[in-house]
């Protein structure tokens, strides 16, 4: 199994600065698991000249796995709590994931909470499997 788990937060119309928040509070959550780690990934270079140090990529984390084979499911299960908790807020809007584990990419956007709970389950049973059949 790949062990780094790429996952994209965003939402329709959200500045940069709420991505961000939104971000760091997913990030909190996901430093609880059994993970290696999780950092934001690393943005594209700044222009020549500019005074930036350590350009990161808003809304994206990049979660270290480990040999941990609870770990994605952990990862998923706050996934799903997170989301489901934005249903419960007075906000229109509700955040997007994109999740992204080798080269399979899930897209959560818009969905109800049993959409999201089916979607999660689908990919944490192609991942469990592909590491299952590994010796």
């Amino acid at each position: 199994m790949d062990s780094t788990l790429q996952i994209l937060v965003s939402e329709e119309g959200a500045e940069a600065e709420r991505l961000a928040d939104l971000t760091r509070y997913l990030r909190e959550e996901l430093l609880q698991l059994d993970v290696d780690d999780v950092k934001a990934a690393p943005g594209e270079e700044p222009p020549p000249g500019a005074r930036v140090v350590g350009v990161v990529e808003v809304g994206t984390l990049l979660v270290t796995l480990g040999s941990s084979v609870t770990a994605l499911n952990q990862v998923v299960g706050v996934l799903r709590d997170w989301l489901g908790r934005f249903r419960n807020t007075r906000e229109d809007t509700r955040p997007a994931l994109k999740l992204k584990l080798g080269d399979d990419v899930l897209e959560i956007s818009e969905a109800s909470d049993e959409q999201v709970a089916q979607a999660l389950g689908a990919f944490l049973q192609r991942h469990s499997a592909t590491s299952e059949a590994r010796p």
